[in-house]
């Protein structure tokens, strides 16, 4: 029977999105026998982080200040506000180097199924956000599921009817891919949205 201990650690990594009780095992022995001081500055990481860690007070991303340092930077464009779901979107977006103005994080989607409306993802604080009167083009940068779209269309609806410019992300198919291993939703999306 393993220790008080062990189950604690194994029960904490499974809440880890995508980690099983296998691989919480793997990854808590490793931790363990091999790697104690790796072990100590993950906990004192996950400690820091979770004491430290807020929301900024013009986006929603997280951050240690009250204002996160691509708010601050001077160099992005304030007339672009791009719109995402996570602040793992958001990093996705600055790791493809594509977009240079600022972001505005929902902390979520949409999704009815799920209880979750328009008004606990935050919509008001983008709306007052975007009508700041420098914004002039909102990207809707949301996922391409069903609660991504309906985010999507319920953010543009919102965003007109006030006067501003709501456009969406582009699909299409991947670079480096073969049209006939790409899902036929994507190769219609890509056709309508050709250029």
């Amino acid at each position: 029977m393993a220790e008080a201990a062990l189950e604690g650690l194994i029960e904490a990594l499974r809440r880890l999105p995508g980690v099983g009780v296998k691989s919480a095992q793997r990854m808590a022995f490793h931790l363990l026998q091999h790697d104690r001081e790796g072990a100590q500055r993950l906990a004192a990481a996950l400690t820091h982080a979770v004491q430290h860690m807020g929301h900024c007070e013009r986006c929603h991303t997280y951050t240690e200040a009250a204002v996160c340092s691509t708010c601050l930077d001077p160099q992005r464009d304030a007339r672009l506000l791009c719109v995402v779901e996570t602040p793992a979107d958001q990093a996705a977006l600055e790791r493809s180097g594509s977009f240079k103005g600022l972001y505005f994080v929902l902390m979520g989607r949409i999704s009815p199924l799920d209880g979750v409306g328009a008004s606990d993802i935050g919509v008001a604080e983008l709306l007052a956000r975007a009508s700041d009167g420098v914004v002039e083009e909102v990207i809707l940068a949301t996922g391409f599921t069903a609660e991504g779209e309906v985010t999507a269309h319920a953010l543009a609806g919102a965003l007109r009817s006030r006067g501003l410019k709501a456009t969406r992300l582009a699909r299409g198919v991947p670079a480096g891919s073969e049209l006939e291993y790409v899902d036929l939703s994507t190769i219609a999306h890509a056709m309508g949205d050709r250029r």
